[in-house]
């Protein structure tokens, strides 16, 4: 259960349409998720927290660039919608 698992394509299209995700790497409308794949270090995992509780996918995103900036976490919400796990 907690072995980290690869982002399919579609999945990769998905992290690609968020505003953050655009914005931090940059991504233009016409670039290909395999593209962006190929830039990015980024991990799935099927995830089961304890309190307050989470069970569900947790993705773990992170630039080919260690800024000291820590990685992107997103987690599904309840309309099954990919959202960063802490908003500010």
């Amino acid at each position: 259960m907690n072995k980290p698992l690869e982002i399919s394509i579609a999945e990769w299209q998905e992290i690609m349409q968020l505003p953050e995700v655009k914005e931090s790497w940059g991504i233009q409308d016409d670039e290909k998720p395999e593209d962006f794949a190929d830039m990015v270090y980024g991990v799935k995992f099927n995830f089961q927290s304890g309190s307050p509780g989470y069970v569900g996918e947790l993705y773990i995103l992170q630039g080919d660039v260690l800024t000291g900036d820590a990685p992107f976490l997103l987690i599904r919400d309840r309309n099954r919608s990919l959202v960063f796990a802490y908003d500010e």
